[in-house]
């Protein structure tokens, strides 16, 4: 079965010319950088809002976020926002990380420093310009998930099989397996010394492998 999710997310962050743009919102940055962290994002805010749905008060929580903020028309214009547009309307790059901190910080909590740092020392990317590019990508994200759910009419198991579908894909890839590891963890302390355990950052770069 196809899944709808994976496939709006893939369809932008295959495309160079977003890439690009969201390179050039961050602050400058390789385009296989901007790449491999945001995939790493995208497996990272997958992974929570899993975790977030998975006892009856978060999925009737999720099910409110999807219904009355997040049904997907954000992905309309999203070229245009990422590209600072429409910011008289607070809904250009500035309105995208605005809203996306808030997001971010919902669904990760206390161990946002920490996935930021693990996917930075992952991807090469700086731990500023990976909290910036998290906070652009999380309204993206959602946005991706109400549109699967409003178009695809799908309940809470229906929303859980595709975020399951985007972990599996990724499962066996070392780094991707170490941000679901930090996700379980308990607590709220930075764990990345213990999962990265003395492994070289040039190699946990590799692990990512941007698009061929």
């Amino acid at each position: 079965m196809s899944n709808q999710f994976m496939n709006i997310l893939s369809e932008h962050l295959d495309d160079d010319n977003f890439i690009d743009k969201l390179s050039d919102q961050i602050g400058g940055a390789e385009r296989e950088q901007t790449r491999a962290a945001a995939n790493g994002i995208v497996t990272a805010m997958s992974s929570a809002i899993t975790k977030t749905a998975s006892n009856e008060q978060g999925a009737t929580g999720l099910l409110g976020m999807l219904d009355t903020d997040h049904d997907g028309s954000v992905l309309d214009n999203i070229m245009e926002m990422v590209s600072g547009g429409n910011s008289n309307s607070g809904q250009g790059g500035g309105g995208l990380l605005q809203n996306g901190a808030g997001l971010v910080s919902s669904l990760l909590g206390g161990k946002q420093n920490g996935i930021i740092d693990m996917i930075s020392k992952m991807s090469g990317l700086s731990g500023d310009k990976t909290g910036n590019l998290m906070a652009m990508l999380a309204p993206m994200i959602m946005g991706a998930l109400g549109k699967s759910k409003k178009e695809g009419g799908l309940d809470i198991g229906g929303i859980m099989n595709m975020l399951q579908g985007t972990q599996q894909k990724t499962s066996g890839n070392p780094a991707m397996d170490m941000i679901g590891k930090f996700l379980d963890k308990d607590g709220d302390g930075d764990f990345t010394d213990d999962l990265l355990g003395g492994v070289g950052g040039g190699l946990l770069g590799g692990l990512f492998g941007g698009k061929k």
